[in-house]
């Protein structure tokens, strides 16, 4: 594969880096070479070898930072102790751009301090003008020193300042991706539970049906293990699609998710389990109430994928806590659809209180109704009626699919 990338803008190897410290390396040797041709006082020889030592060794500047700065910065004193050119600070502050970008002498540096002093220098330098011809002789002498202090300070403050932007974004890089693996695994929590409670709940009722009229009424105990086979295939479905999704690494191919035009087969599956349900289901201002599922295919288009889901778990999941805890019971399920927001409501008039204590570990129908909600930005509301029953209240705003 072709990699298009812009050439700045991909990361590069350490022998690319090298390659080009040694450009820069170069370069820097030159224009010290130049600034020491009319040395009169030095050497040829000296006048070649000082700027290639310069310049040479900061090709390994990324390979043995410490080393390298320590050798320029030795050098550069030299040079500017017998007045050979005035800028080869430029060599030791190149190399310890590097050094500032490690995290061991980071701690313990003042970096702000550092920014400051090179700040006032180099302000200091520009305004005095010591460049100039007339400034005094002392002033002079500090001319160059005081430049190679605004420079290497530079450096440092530079070579901090990305670190700690480089720091930040791996943190923040982190704390992205924790908070991607959270919200996957709470919205698999949320799935595995809702296939679970509903089609398991359901399994264990009926199957207390069976063995309960086996004997006496054969024919209805026939119809409670229907009933279980039904609903144990269609958990296994939703388990090894779950399953898949856990497995693979890439998109895999799956089946369609539930949506609310799965309602209908909810209720039904309600009434199999000993609860009286019924349905009402309005879309505003389309349909008139109590719409079929042939004419209300075209009302449910309009709603989001996720916001279609949600709608099924909520009445899934409300439905599922009328049969386990207050069957037998009546239940209406009122779904309304308007162009801003779907209403669900799930009312059943048995014990408002759970006939039985809550095995370990339940309790997270609500929460995961709940959560479902306030991804939308809904309303949710479940308790006790003040006569007999529970109530299940929710709102999910969306924007209508064009």
């Amino acid at each position: 594969m072709n990699d298009t990338h812009p050439f700045f803008a991909r990361r590069l190897s350490l022998r690319q880096l090298v390659a080009l410290d040694l450009v820069a390396g170069l370069c820097l040797a030159f224009l010290l070479f130049t600034g020491m041709a009319n040395v009169v006082t030095m050497p040829p020889w000296m006048r070649v070898a000082l700027p290639l030592a310069l310049g040479l060794p900061l090709t390994l500047r990324r390979v043995w930072p410490m080393p390298v700065f320590c050798f320029t910065l030795v050098l550069a004193l030299y040079t500017a102790l017998v007045g050979a050119v005035g800028h080869a600070y430029l060599a030791p502050a190149y190399a310890l751009y590097i050094v500032a970008l490690s995290d061991r002498l980071g701690a313990a540096v003042p970096t702000s301090a550092i920014a400051a002093v090179s700040l006032v220098t180099v302000l200091g330098l520009t305004v005095a003008g010591t460049s100039q011809t007339g400034a005094p002789g002392w002033v002079a002498h500090l001319d160059q020193p005081l430049w190679g202090i605004g420079a290497l300070g530079g450096a440092w403050t530079i070579g901090r300042a990305v670190q700690e932007r480089r720091s930040y974004a791996a943190r923040e890089a982190g704390r992205l991706a924790a908070q991607a693996v959270t919200e996957e695994r709470l919205r698999l929590a949320r799935e595995l539970h809702d296939v679970v409670t509903h089609n398991v709940g359901l399994i264990a009722i009926k199957a207390g049906v069976a063995n309960h009229v086996l004997a006496s009424r054969p024919q209805e105990a026939h119809e409670a293990l229907r009933v279980i086979e039904t609903a144990s295939r269609s958990a296994l479905v939703e388990m090894r699609h779950l399953l898949g999704v856990l497995r693979s690494s890439e998109a895999p191919e799956r089946a369609p998710a539930p949506g609310p035009e799965g309602i209908e087969g909810l209720v039904e599956q309600a009434r199999l389990a000993g609860v009286e349900a019924e349905l009402d289901l309005r879309f505003m201002p389309d349909t008139a109430p109590g719409g079929s599922a042939a004419s209300s295919a075209g009302d449910w288009a309009r709603l989001p994928e996720g916001v279609g889901l949600s709608v099924y778990r909520i009445v899934q999941e409300a439905l599922t806590n009328v049969a386990k805890h207050a069957a037998p019971a009546r239940c209406r399920v009122s779904v309304t659809v308007d162009e801003k927001e779907v209403r669900i409501e799930v009312l059943d008039d048995g014990p408002g209180r759970r006939a039985s204590p809550p095995a370990e570990g339940s309790g997270h129908g609500l929460i995961g109704m709940r959560e479902r909600v306030m991804m939308y930005g809904g309303t949710f509301e479940a308790g006790n009626r003040p006569d007999r029953g529970f109530r299940v209240f929710a709102t999910l705003p969306y924007e209508e699919v064009s």
